[in-house]
C-alpha cells in the first residue's frame, strides 16, 4: 500500500457526531452496510471499519494523547496519537488524512502497517468492535489538539512508554495496548528512531 500524504484543512468546530454513518464490515473487511456511530458502539458493538495512527517525531518519540474526559468510551484514558473511523463512502486514505488534520492539526506521510479485529467492552457504556487498520507516520510539527477530542497530549520515548504500560496498564485504552505490543514485537523493523 502506498504512503498517504495528509494536508491540513481548516479545523471544524466539531470533529465527529454520534450521527456519523460508519461502515459495517464482515471479518474479511467487506462492507456490508452502514450504521450511526452511537449504535455501532451500543451493547456488544457492531463490527465496523476503523483506524489507529501512531505519529512519531524525528527523535523517535511517539505522540500520545489523553482522550477527552467527556468521551463515552474510555474518556480520560491515554491512547495512540489518533484513532477514528472512515465515514460512509469515505476511503481509508482520505479518512486518515482528514482525521489527523481535524484532531491534531498535523499532516504526515502515513504508512499502513497491519490490520486486526478486536472487541473491548467499557462496562455498561458500550463496546468497541472494530476491524482496525494501523498506520505509522512522522512529523516535524507540534500538535494542535482539538479540545472536544483530546484532554492533553505529549511526546514520549518508546522506552518510557514501555515502562508506563508495564507499571500502569489500566491508564491506557485496550486497543492501544494491543497495537503497541504488536508494533514493538511483530513490526519493530517498521518503526524508526529509538524504537
Amino acid at each position: 500500500m502506498s504512503p498517504v500524504s495528509s494536508s491540513i484543512p481548516p479545523k471544524p468546530a466539531t470533529v465527529s457526531s454520534d450521527d456519523d454513518l460508519l461502515i459495517l464490515v464482515d471479518g474479511n473487511d467487506t462492507a456490508i452496510g452502514t450504521l450511526d456511530k452511537a449504535r455501532c458502539h451500543d451493547g456488544a458493538g457492531q463490527l465496523h471499519r476503523a483506524f489507529s495512527l501512531f505519529i512519531f517525531n524525528p527523535r523517535g518519540d511517539l505522540l500520545l494523547q489523553q482522550r477527552a474526559i467527556g468521551k463515552r468510551l474510555w474518556g480520560g484514558y491515554w491512547s495512540n496519537s489518533c484513532c477514528s473511523h472512515p465515514r460512509a463512502a469515505e476511503g481509508m486514505e482520505e479518512a486518515v488524512s482528514r482525521r489527523l488534520a481535524e484532531e491534531l492539526g498535523l499532516n504526515a506521510t502515513l504508512q499502513f502497517v497491519y490490520k486486526f479485529e478486536y472487541h473491548a467492552a467499557f462496562g455498561e457504556e458500550g463496546s468497541e468492535h472494530e476491524l482496525c487498520s494501523v498506520y505509522i507516520g512522522e512529523t516535524h510539527q507540534d500538535p494542535s489538539p482539538h479540545p472536544e477530542e483530546i484532554e492533553r497530549c505529549c511526546w514520549i520515548s518508546p522506552a518510557t512508554l514501555d515502562g508506563r504500560m508495564q507499571s500502569s496498564p489500566h491508564e491506557f485504552t485496550p486497543w492501544f495496548r494491543m497495537e503497541w505490543h504488536a508494533l514493538r514485537t511483530q513490526y519493530r523493523e517498521r518503526l524508526s528512531g529509538s524504537c
